[in-house]
Order: C-alpha cells, then sequence, then structure tokens
C-alpha cells in the first residue's frame, strides 16, 4: 500500500509541477546603472534604491515599469525586455505547466540582465 501511494505521489509531483516556476523562480534580479549614478530608482512607482543597484523584478509578460530620477536630469522611464524562458518546455510531461507558469510569470525572463542608461540634462 504505501508503494502504491509513493508511486502516486511523485506521478502528481511530476504531471502537476510547473517547471519554470520551480526552477527558475517568478522573480528575476537585475542590474541598473546610470551616468551620472545616485539617480533614485523606481519600480512601478515605488523608490527601491539609488544607482547602481540590483533590482529584484517580479517576471511576466510585459516588465514593470522603472524610472530613473535625479535632480537637474531628466526623468527616464522604461520597462526591461522579456523574453521566453526555455525552461518552460520542460512542461511537456505536466498537465498543469504551462498555465501556472503563465499565470506566475516564470514563463518569461529578463534579458539583457544589466541596463545602462545616461541620463539627459533639463533644458
Amino acid at each position: 500500500m504505501k508503494k502504491i501511494f509513493n508511486i502516486f505521489a511523485i506521478s502528481a509531483t511530476v504531471m502537476l509541477s510547473s517547471c519554470a516556476t520551480v526552477f527558475t523562480g517568478t522573480k528575476q534580479t537585475i542590474n541598473f546603472k546610470t551616468d551620472p549614478p545616485a539617480a533614485d530608482i523606481e519600480v512601478d512607482g515605488l523608490k527601491v534604491g539609488v544607482t547602481p543597484m540590483d533590482v529584484t523584478l517580479k517576471k511576466g509578460f510585459t516588465g514593470q515599469t522603472v524610472s530613473f530620477k535625479l535632480n537637474g536630469y531628466e526623468t527616464k522611464s522604461f520597462q526591461p525586455t522579456t523574453t521566453f524562458n526555455p525552461v518552460t518546455v520542460l512542461n511537456v510531461i505536466g498537465l498543469l505547466g504551462f498555465p501556472i507558469d503563465a499565470a506566475t510569470g516564470a514563463m518569461m525572463k529578463y534579458d539583457p540582465k544589466v541596463y545602462e542608461f545616461k541620463l539627459e540634462p533639463k533644458k
């Protein structure tokens, strides 16, 4: 009986797992640099630090909005590029893997992982 339960538990885990969510997670760390340095970094309107800095962003089909603000310079806002996460392909053995990875954002990843911006002086 215990052997049957173990086989069932392992089979259910494999069939219902979402590979990208498990192996790469739902967040990714990106490095931001500005010229000049010491610009405030905001993610979706919330200040998270000052450049240069590694920032952890939620994954998804569209990147979170990142802004750089520095006195005397124009504010720079953008959404980092997201691309398909190839680890998602491992879901061919699972039933619910693709929908779970899509719902959690793990189906996508940020690429590149380093961004450098030259801030323009205000006119």
